[in-house]
């Protein structure tokens, strides 16, 4: 008879979780079931089962049986399952709480997360870089040292194993166990025989090798950091704590994500069951009826209550900061303002001063105290907008933040911790950006717990007409005028365009447009700028009269028609609107047919 004490509640509070890729053993059984990560209070597993019912649901109860790595000590713990999703690819993935374990085992398993360090492996190393990794990680990390292939294999797969360092002179083997383990993980991966790829022990390469091999196998991701032999203890103390703290990162996201898609399904399928709510939107929605941007509002609001980093891309315009307002009311912090900062628009200096605060005479006007951004912004949401224009040494710092809470003005000793939810936002790839050496890996992997990408508006035109009625709205409000709606050949010219510059653009195209309305008067096609109806002049016109020089010729009809009326026919004055010469822009009046009582 199985005796077991200590007792932990489902819901205590979750402790640090370390990462840790052991095989499992199930009860319920689940086939190919391994660890991800484990703390004092639970357990991540990922599976493949051979069927979707296979193994526990749910909020049943489970027995689980696993051997920690180095000591090889056993565990069984019973717990019950938080919450399970099964992914496409027959991969299932499921947090379990735990509730008692057998006999001793609880205290083995606080004794090993509480001794457990930084797990490295180091390969092929000679005598003298033994003692060089030594010094430059004693203290920080627990080195295992691997003479051969096998044993380097034998080490990387125990289970815990954060990163590799490559050593010796024989360029031949270092290259050849970089490529083993890579595909030893593909060949793992979706059997489930083995922990994902992703998850996997960062390779930090200290052996000699070709450049050109260099950069292939770190595009290739096989490698984390290439230092060459013979690196310095500093580069090599800090590629290996930065490849820990990526290991770790990656982990968390990778749970985090599979947990967030499972409640995303739930959330539809439940959504799916109700009748559609009377009046067709709310309030958060306006101008989103395109099945993309339904989407995204779908992600706003399930990340929302969450207390993730967010991501927000997408081109200049698309609106990102008004979803991170969105996400702010819904976030549970909306009785608490929300910080906006762009980081394109200051200098480094300023910025971090902006961010952080700063100290009275810490620099050269610096006359009095400022708290900064993040303790303005403590219990609710900062918006960092073009997070992507930020320095290496400040990136640094918001990491530190995002990591610790722990915010320390410029030219200040005392530090101050926050409780502030950070919502970033980019117009460009950040993927790109990290592997083009521009941003900092780990900040993008701390702040890519939840990214959102927002389409452009030319890829949901659907949106356009219910976006230009909102603004109208708006600017009749706001300036105090009485247009009374969109003409059917305005809503096709709005339509036909391709906005480049999104949604701003839009409602800066509706704000002119109303600002030229008379009392009363329907927005039609004569109110808006020349371009939206020569796009549209363009897409209809039949094929016979469209060759290039014609439509270029419409085109420029529209614009001086256009300047004409704007400035009451007097050329003088168009020209100067058109940068044009006077004299040259009589020439094509008369031409397009458009001098005095023609226009």
């Amino acid at each position: 008879m199985v005796v077991m004490t200590r007792p932990v509640s489902a819901y205590a509070p979750r402790s640090e979780r370390k990462p840790l890729y052991v095989k499992v053993v199930t009860q319920p059984a689940l086939h190919g079931c391994w660890a991800v990560n484990i703390s004092e209070t639970g357990i991540g597993l990922i599976a493949t089962p051979h069927t979707p019912s296979e193994g526990p649901r749910e909020g049943e109860d489970v027995e689980l049986s696993f051997s920690l790595p180095d000591s090889g000590e056993h565990i069984r713990v019973r717990g019950v399952v938080r919450w399970r999703h099964d992914a496409s690819g027959a991969v299932a993935a499921m947090g379990v709480s735990f509730r008692a374990f057998e006999e001793a085992d609880g205290v083995k398993l606080a004794r090993y997360l509480a001794s457990s360090h930084l797990q490295v492996v180091v390969a092929f190393a000679t005598e003298q870089e033994s003692r060089a990794v030594t010094a430059a990680l004693e203290g920080v990390a627990q080195l295992h040292f691997a003479a051969s292939p096998s044993d380097a294999h034998a080490l990387v797969t125990r289970g815990d194993a954060a990163c590799l360092v490559v050593c010796g002179q024989d360029e031949e083997q270092a290259l050849a166990l970089v490529e083993s383990l890579a595909a030893r993980r593909a060949d793992a991966d979706p059997s489930g025989a083995g922990p994902p790829s992703d998850l996997a022990s960062r390779i930090v390469y200290c052996a000699p090798a070709a450049p050109e091999r260099l950069v292939a196998l770190f595009n290739d991701g096989r490698i984390f950091r290439a230092l060459g032999p013979s690196p310095t203890r500093e580069a090599l103390h800090q590629a290996v704590l930065q490849a820990g703290r990526e290991h770790g990162v990656r982990t968390e996201q990778w749970r985090m994500a599979l947990e967030l898609e499972r409640s995303l399904l739930r959330e539809r399928a439940l959504s799916q069951k109700l009748p559609p709510a009377p009046g067709g939107r709310g309030g958060d929605e306006v101008g989103f009826r395109s099945a993309a941007m339904q989407r995204v509002m779908e992600l706003v609001r399930l990340v929302a209550p969450h207390r993730v980093a967010v991501l927000l891309q997408g081109e200049t315009g698309t609106g990102k900061e008004v979803l991170a307002r969105i996400l702010h009311r819904l976030s549970g912090r909306g009785d608490v303002p929300l910080v906006v900062q762009d980081c394109g628009a200051l200098s480094e200096t300023l910025l971090e001063s902006e961010l952080f605060g700063h100290v009275k005479g810490s620099f050269t006007g610096a006359v009095a105290d400022h708290p900064g951004l993040f303790v303005l912004a403590n219990g609710g949401t900062i918006f960092l907008d073009e997070i992507e224009n930020t320095t290496a040494n400040l990136q640094a710092k918001l990491l530190r933040v995002l990591e610790t809470g722990d915010v320390r003005p410029v030219g200040g000793t005392q530090v101050r911790h926050v409780d502030v939810r950070v919502v970033a936002a980019s117009n460009k790839d950040m993927g790109e950006e990290v592997r083009a050496g521009r941003f900092r890996a780990d900040l993008f992997y701390r702040l890519n717990s939840f990214t959102v990408d927002i389409p452009p508006l030319r890829d949901r035109p659907e949106d356009v007409p219910e976006l230009a009625l909102y603004f109208l709205e708006l600017f009749n409000r706001t300036l105090r005028r009485s247009a009374s709606g969109i003409a059917p050949d305005a809503v096709d010219a709005l339509r036909a365009y391709a906005w480049p510059g999104n949604v701003r653009e839009l409602r800066n195209v509706m704000e002119r447009s109303v600002l030229l309305s008379r009392p009363g008067e329907v927005v039609s096609r004569r109110l808006l700028p020349p371009v939206l109806g020569s796009t549209l002049a363009l897409r209809n016109e039949p094929g016979g009269d469209g060759s290039l020089r014609a439509r270029l010729d419409r085109v420029e009809r529209e614009f001086i028609r256009e300047a004409l009326e704007r400035h009451g026919g007097v050329l003088r004055r168009a020209a100067v609107a058109l940068g044009m010469d006077p004299v040259t822009l009589g020439r094509r009046v008369r031409r397009h047919g458009l001098w005095k009582g023609d226009s």
